[in-house]
């Protein structure tokens, strides 16, 4: 049975909502990329403080404020960014939509105030002197180019990502279509593995969803294509 006669048969209508799923994906992802970024910048700021200096201070940053506001900045750049591009339900439906929500959610302005505020705060408590505050603040810029440039490079990666998982599954198909079980286990790793730092696009996820079913069917069936009604049936209700 051709592959795609059977993807036709199985029913993806009822979408899941995975707007939770994408927003806790973008949190932990930005999180990290802004958080690597502003100890970059901080080390270029501040080129004559040894690392545990370094360290100190942003982990006092992270501390007093920067890192829930930086989680609660990414949430309103993306409920803002959905509401301006126009998604006010549901879910992104691709990459360049979560990145244009972002850049126009006004993410980097947010980051900005924040570090703003933050730097200011940990300068009132004494944790760090006003020399060092005010040349975060004054080079702040740096930091920011910093977390711009690498979110760039991630969500350039999540691209990447896509275009190989989109190969990996027409191979894996075609080695279906070919009986070739043995082809179709490692183009199955290579989803799997691949799947696992893609964000949580629902035609994505459908797709692997799909193969991975059929595929631990056909295995669990002593390698046998011959799928009759009933297991594809199955294929669907585990989607």
């Amino acid at each position: 049975m051709d592959i795609n006669k059977i993807e036709n048969e199985i029913n993806l209508e009822n979408k899941n909502d995975r707007s939770e799923e994408q927003k806790s994906f973008l949190e932990t992802t930005l999180g990290k990329t802004i958080n690597t970024a502003i100890d970059i910048g901080i080390r270029a700021l501040l080129p004559d403080f040894i690392d545990e200096q370094v360290i100190n201070i942003k982990d006092n940053l992270l501390n007093y404020g920067l890192k829930d506001g930086i989680t609660k900045t990414i949430d309103e750049a993306i409920d803002i960014g959905k509401s301006t591009i126009g998604i006010f339900t549901g879910n992104f439906e691709s990459v360049s939509q979560m990145q244009s929500a972002i850049e126009q959610g006004g993410l980097i302005d947010g980051i900005s105030s924040l570090l703003d505020t933050v730097v200011d705060k940990v300068n009132q408590k004494g944790i760090i002197n006003y020399n060092i505050a005010n040349t975060i603040k004054q080079g702040k810029n740096i930091i920011l180019d910093s977390i711009e440039n690498n979110i760039e490079d991630k969500f350039n990666e999540q691209y990447t990502g896509l275009e190989n998982i989109e190969k990996y599954i027409n191979n894996w198909k075609k080695d279906f279509n070919n009986k070739d079980f043995e082809a179709m286990e490692k183009d199955y790793s290579k989803i799997e593995k691949e799947l696992n730092n893609l964000v949580p696009l629902e035609k994505t996820i459908n797709q692997a969803r799909i193969i991975e079913n059929l595929h631990n069917l056909i295995k669990n069936n002593g390698q046998d294509f011959n799928l009759n009604q009933e297991q594809l049936a199955l294929a669907q209700k585990l989607i």
